[in-house]
């Protein structure tokens, strides 16, 4: 895996760190690069965006992680929707026409706010991508299941993969199996047992936290391989 640090341009917004990271040696085409997108109390140096990035690319899978603008001039409180689509949109173009990473389709990833941000695009028919992969969707506030943050998961029919953490308070889990049941593509849902939102579990568990990671990798990437 060779990991590359870079810039992207964000017309109106400025410069974003990124990282590209490609597998080493020749790309099989078609290939697949999966953009990853951060939640919004974390950067793309988080832990698991960075273990979930380069497992992919040691798989075979080119993979960009980046920082929305607000990230990047150091600040806590997320850009607006419209910067957050900006983004991804500017992020997605440069991936398509890198000749490093040869992606000839696209697989949107996101932890949390990223990833919900990508899935309003492509039900938007703003993001054109094979399928989307959830980090941890955030389904609703915490304690508000009665107000899902659902209405445009039904208007998407690329595969969708979520992973969700049991004790997740941002994802009830019985919501989201009865919000799976109604989506018209093809839907997977792994559990991370004993996880929160950011999949951490609790101090007495003998699992570590690469053991959690290497799970979603290695999950995603016979997902990702079924897709193909």
């Amino acid at each position: 895996m060779i990991a590359t640090q870079t810039t992207i341009d964000i017309p109106g917004k400025g410069l974003v760190s990124a990282v590209l990271s490609v597998p080493d040696g020749p790309v099989e085409a078609p290939s697949t690069g999966i953009i990853i997108a951060h939640g919004a109390a974390n950067d793309m140096h988080n832990d698991l965006i960075v273990a979930f990035a380069e497992g992919l690319a040691d798989a075979g899978h080119a993979t960009l992680r980046f920082n929305f603008p607000y990230k990047e001039k150091g600040k806590k409180s997320p850009d607006g929707q419209a910067t957050l689509v900006h983004t991804w949109k500017a992020v997605y173009a440069w991936l398509k026409t890198n000749p490093q990473a040869a992606a000839h389709r696209i697989i949107a990833a996101g932890k949390s706010m990223g990833g919900r941000v990508a899935s309003q695009m492509a039900a938007a028919g703003e993001l054109d991508v094979a399928a989307l992969i959830f980090l941890g969707y955030p389904l609703h506030a915490p304690g508000r299941t009665n107000q899902l943050r659902d209405d445009h998961l039904y208007n998407i029919n690329v595969p969708m993969l979520f992973f969700e953490g049991t004790k997740d308070p941002l994802c009830n889990l019985d919501s989201l199996g009865r919000v799976l049941d109604r989506l018209p593509g093809r839907v997977t849902l792994n559990t991370i047992d004993g996880g929160n939102h950011s999949f951490k579990l609790p101090a007495s568990s003998s699992r570590l936290p690469a053991d959690v990671h290497r799970q979603i990798v290695d999950q995603s990437v016979g997902w990702i391989e079924s897709l193909i």
